[in-house]
């Protein structure tokens, strides 16, 4: 091909080997590029996916950490009381579930109202009821999938069934990531999540803006350095490489697939320097690790999460979720011991979880934090047979944020006096998604990528943000 025909993108591979295509994507980072469906599968965006991209308006939140507690925390256990469930304990439900009679199950957990804002929070949580001035709990959550594999995938990728890409990989094709020497998307789980990859995967974006999957904190990057050459050595194999690659790709224009593995050499390069730095969190002080709980066996494992997620939110990572795995892959899916089984996973993330808000605010970053907590669904009111447990449950549940723009010390929408079904301000996960975006400068409707012919979006046809919450 002739020099006079190179459009931008070829000219960006023919001379972004090495060094001197830092420089190019620097130059090139001051461009704007979500602009509506400006991207597809016939024009992906391949070079320098993750440098910092344009908002569609000014944002209140620069990043997410989103403390995800798989199989479902119930919400009248926890940060949602109903006094008249706990007085009719063992009478028939008022309602039938899945065509059953059932006998309500109050909850064996006393609620206190906390700070200036005197928000109620169950006794399982005491060390986030210190920062409750800071949450927006909404209790009239709903969803759409009663089971965890559906409704996991519903709440990470606003899709149920099909597979699409999820919400870290959409806010990274956004905006990109503020430090171009790490992943801008990192999922943190310390076991096997439910349905995989696909919580945090980029199904049809371009490669690039897939989750980092870290499962071994004791070694979160294995394989990082290159014992046997010299950095020197490893710059000049892999701008021989990427040379190699280009003339490959040279008669495989804008394959995305090909660009993401040239950029992955080349982060992969990078981060030999940055990444032992991010993740060594023996450096802290010891008064930080208490605060996260890493002196006690019971909160150290999600403790480490939380100080890994402070410590790469700091240092630019745009999203950072985490994946509360400890005892089984959805440990919070109590339809049998619910007392055993919630204060069991309540104290190995009470303290972590509030250590992070509060380690976060000092430092002046909870402002422009967006914190996430909740799971795939809630708990029902009524027993489960005659053991001690809860259902699943999607009609009304709880999460809460924190940071980023969001009002603190306030509770929005409404379950009836059950606990049943969310009553007030409805809250759909399409309207969560919205929301999440909208905090970071998205527009939902406007962030979207053409795959087979249609544009798609986070939250698909539908998602409002949620005006009540915003600061």
């Amino acid at each position: 091909m002739s020099t006079d025909l190179w459009n931008r993108r070829e000219l960006l591979f023919r001379t972004g080997a090495g060094f001197g295509g830092l420089a190019l994507r620097a130059l090139w980072a001051g461009d704007s590029v979500s602009r509506g469906a400006i991207e597809s599968e016939d024009r992906p965006r391949v070079a320098a996916p993750l440098v910092p991209r344009l908002p569609h308006h000014a944002p209140t939140a620069r990043r997410v950490i989103f403390l995800f507690m798989p199989g479902g925390p119930s919400q009248v256990d926890t940060f949602d009381p109903k006094p008249r469930l706990t007085a009719e304990d063992g009478r028939p439900s008022p309602k039938l579930y899945l065509g059953q009679q059932r006998t309500l199950l109050g909850s064996p957990w006393n609620f206190a109202k906390h700070g200036d804002s005197g928000l109620d929070v169950s006794e399982l949580f005491p060390h986030v009821a210190g920062c409750v001035d800071d949450l927006c709990i909404i209790r009239s959550m709903t969803t759409d999938d009663p089971n965890h594999p559906g409704g996991c995938l519903l709440m990470h990728t606003g899709e149920r069934v099909a597979s699409r890409p999820s919400t870290g990989a959409w806010v990274t094709y956004g905006l990109g990531s503020e430090n171009q020497d790490l992943p801008g998307f990192i999922a943190i789980g310390a076991g096997p999540i439910i349905e995989g990859a696909r919580q945090y995967g980029s199904s049809f974006l371009p490669a690039s803006y897939q989750g980092t999957f870290v499962s071994d904190l004791a070694q979160p990057l294995k394989n990082l350095v290159n014992t046997q050459v010299s950095r020197l050595e490893q710059r000049r194999e892999l701008d021989a490489l990427r040379r190699l690659n280009q003339l490959h790709q040279a008669e495989r224009r804008d394959d995305p697939r090909l660009a993401a593995r040239l950029e992955a050499f080349e982060l992969a390069y990078r981060m030999q320097s940055a990444a032992p730095e991010a993740f060594a969190i023996e450096g802290e002080t010891a008064a930080t690790a208490a605060m996260y709980g890493l002196d006690n066996p019971q909160t150290a494992n999600f403790g480490k999460q939380c100080l890994l997620a402070r410590r790469l939110a700091e240092r630019g990572a745009r999203f950072i979720q985490l994946y509360h795995t400890d005892g089984g892959f959805q440990p919070w899916d109590q339809h049998s011991n619910l007392k055993s089984g919630h204060e069991q996973h309540s104290r190995a993330t009470d303290k972590p979880i509030a250590g992070l808000l509060q380690d976060l605010k000092q430092r002046g970053l909870l402002e422009d934090t967006l914190v996430i907590w909740g799971g795939e669904f809630g708990r029902t009111p009524a027993r489960e047979g005659q053991a001690d447990g809860r259902d699943h449950h999607p009609f009304g549940f709880t999460m809460w944020l924190a940071g980023g723009g969001v009002r603190g010390g306030m509770t929005y929408g409404a379950t009836d006096e059950y606990g049943w079904d969310a009553v007030e301000d409805k809250v759909h996960v399409h309207d969560l998604h919205a929301t999440i975006l909208y905090l970071l400068g998205l527009d939902h409707e406007q962030l979207t990528y053409r795959f087979a012919g249609r544009d798609f979006r986070l939250t698909d046809v539908a998602g409002r943000v949620i005006d009540g919450i915003l600061a």
